[in-house]
């Protein structure tokens, strides 16, 4: 198994966003580059990033007429990322425009084609924001309808809420690739991600990519955020280079001197939040 982890770098300062590529590049799989780092870095930023040898997950979301997305997706190639986004609600035709521009743009660079994926719906959506759209049928129904819509355009992988990764593998098989935003460790709140998945469960239900921002880009130390939610997936992830043994089950807090019991991951990283005294503990012993 690869390391599934996608950091979105969702930094508002290229420089920033570099630095911690750099840090966190031992102990996750990609990085995610949004709307808000592509307009401040421009593809400059990309450039950087895969200088570092990163793979490169851009994220822009594309919806225009077929052309337009084409050209699109021939200069996000040119760039050398792996992966880029359009949304599904384009169409058959503007879909499969991406699709072979892709593979036709790769061909002529002698390099592996970017994964084209498919945007469903939002994970920032609910069936009352769907609602309010005015289109008919479920918030699950739609996801079905343009997952198979993408599917059938060629196009070999989806983004989509952890919560559709059932449904969708038992339509489509094993060969999509599915990559989830709304990545939340149990620990963290849901933010304005509506609907959301543990790391652990996304895998298990049979996403490929986590896309994870906050709980790694927000943490006090993210090399170890990252470091402990790869543990919660697999531990047999991490790199040699990272593992340490593991604290005991039963400690006192370092911060207040309560007792607590720590889970595997929290173990193996030495790292916890206490009940006790609320705060984000680095283990001292």
């Amino acid at each position: 198994m690869n390391n599934p982890i996608i950091v979105a770098l969702d930094l508002p300062s290229p420089q920033k966003a570099v630095k911690l590529a750099e840090e966190l590049a031992p102990v996750v799989g990609a990085f995610k580059v949004g709307k808000q780092l592509f307009v401040s870095g421009g593809p400059d930023i990309v450039r950087k990033l895969r200088a570092t040898g990163a793979k490169v997950f851009l994220d822009l979301k594309l919806h225009d007429i077929p052309n337009t997305v084409a050209k699109a997706v021939i200069a996000a190639t040119d760039l050398g990322v792996q992966m880029t986004t359009v949304h599904a609600s384009g169409g058959t035709a503007m879909l499969a425009a991406a699709e072979n521009a892709a593979h036709e743009q790769a061909a002529m660079l002698r390099a592996e084609p970017p994964l084209v994926l498919a945007v469903t719906v939002l994970t920032s959506m609910d069936d009352g924001d769907f609602a309010e759209l005015g289109v008919g049928g479920s918030l699950e129904e739609q996801v079905l309808r343009l997952a198979k819509l993408a599917t059938g355009a060629g196009l070999r992988g989806l983004v989509c809420s952890p919560q559709e990764i059932e449904i969708l593998r038992a339509e489509l098989g094993d060969d999509v690739q599915l990559v989830t935003p709304g990545i939340r460790p149990a620990t963290m709140k849901a933010d304005d991600q509506k609907r959301t998945m543990t790391p652990a469960e996304a895998i298990q239900v049979g996403a490929n990519w986590l896309v994870i921002g906050r709980p790694i880009t927000g943490a006090n130390d993210p090399r170890v955020a990252a470091i402990g939610i790869l543990h919660s997936i697999n531990p047999e992830l991490v790199p040699e280079s990272e593992r340490r043994e593991p604290i005991p089950e039963i400690v006192d807090c370092a911060e207040c001197g309560q007792s607590l019991k720590l889970d595997a991951t929290e173990q193996a990283t030495g790292r916890y939040h206490c009940p006790h005294c609320d705060k984000d503990v680095a283990h001292k012993g």
